[in-house]
């Protein structure tokens, strides 16, 4: 084990990322909990966001988590009247999910709170500074995503 680790380790481009992930996730939580909501919930509100409607499965791979994490996020949500469930036409053992109206009705000032969220993170940048910073972090996660996806398909015994 390495006795210094230092404070080098603290200015790697993976725990900057990490830490604002936590900083931002916790900011948002914190205005979504007044609408009622919670960020985890935003992969279903984004998708179903105009209406349409989608399976359990296609919005557990959209969202890339596991099947059981989706079912605890949809009846949650389902018991809070944020989304209603309906026969699939096309396979009977699965249904349609889609927003209720009072989901809908809270989509405006989500989307404000994220707005707000990233306006003060990009506080003093340039509009060429942050286009370089998506560039840069979408390079990092093209980078990323794949390593993840392999592991997950060939988990280290």
């Amino acid at each position: 084990m390495e006795k210094n680790v230092g404070p080098d380790l603290f200015r790697t481009p993976g725990h900057l990322i990490n830490r604002l992930a936590r900083l931002s996730l916790r900011w948002t939580d914190t205005r979504f909990q007044r609408l009622g909501l919670a960020v985890a919930q935003m992969p279903v509100l984004y998708t179903l966001r105009d209406g349409a409607a989608s399976t359990q499965t296609e919005l557990a791979r959209m969202a890339h988590i596991e099947q059981p994490t989706m079912a605890q996020l949809l009846a949650r949500m389902e018991r809070d009247g944020l989304i209603q469930r309906a026969a699939n036409p096309q396979d009977r053992r699965s249904s349609l999910v889609s927003l209720t109206p009072l989901a809908m009705s809270k989509l405006p000032e989500a989307r404000e709170i994220f707005r707000e969220g990233n306006k003060m993170a990009l506080q003093g940048f340039t509009e060429e500074e942050i286009e370089t910073l998506i560039l840069l972090l979408q390079r990092v996660l093209a980078n990323v995503e794949p390593m993840v996806l392999r592991d997950e398909s060939d988990p280290p015994k």
